[in-house]
């Protein structure tokens, strides 16, 4: 059974994307496609894993059991592995379903995405990418509501035309990182 509608994908360790995600895309983003919706969106975002908790366990359960990709794109996001294990997992879904699963929206830069990346069409925000809470206060806010709902209108398409689950859906998952090594030498 599906668990989520959206898996909002973003290069973690950038502070501006990181900060956009969580003070402004996802909050408005599960409002808005929360009022759309006949039932309550569901919206996996990372900061909602609880301290402690596997990151590789939850991370696949909750890919695995997502309808739509929305992946916060930027150069580097095509340089994390977790990103592309996202990417490429909802894409191998894709190849064994019919319609698009994965939604991409700009955050920045856009010329230098991978080529591969720019054969889907993709939503722009980059005029809307200001990561501070005061952002709310301005006119801008407005025109960034509005797009957020252009968004959610579309998504709601892509929820609702979701195939099935499946308990076989591909989830590729990033190589462990090799232990570090020991600050000081074993006798």
């Amino acid at each position: 059974m599906y668990e989520y509608d959206v898996f909002i994908s973003y290069q973690r360790t950038g502070r501006d994307i990181s900060a956009w995600v969580k003070n402004h895309f996802h909050p408005r983003l599960a409002e808005v496609l929360d009022n759309n919706l006949y039932r309550d969106a569901r919206i996996f975002c990372d900061d909602q894993v609880p301290t402690g908790t596997s990151w590789p366990v939850e991370w696949r359960t909750a890919l695995q059991h997502t309808r739509v990709l929305v992946p916060v794109c930027s150069p580097k996001y095509f340089r994390d592995e977790w990103c592309l294990a996202e990417w490429y997992s909802m894409a191998k879904r894709e190849e064994l379903t019919t319609g698009p699963l994965i939604y991409p929206v700009i955050f920045c830069d856009s010329r230098n995405f991978p080529d591969w990346a720019h054969e889907r069409r993709m939503r722009d925000l980059q005029q809307w990418n200001h990561p501070f809470e005061h952002f709310q206060l301005t006119p801008a806010y407005l025109e960034f509501n509005h797009k957020i709902a252009e968004i959610a209108k579309e998504l709601e398409e892509l929820i609702e035309r979701a195939p099935d689950w499946r308990a076989d859906w591909p989830v590729l998952t990033p190589a462990p990182e090799p232990p570090k090594p020991a600050r000081m030498p074993r006798f």
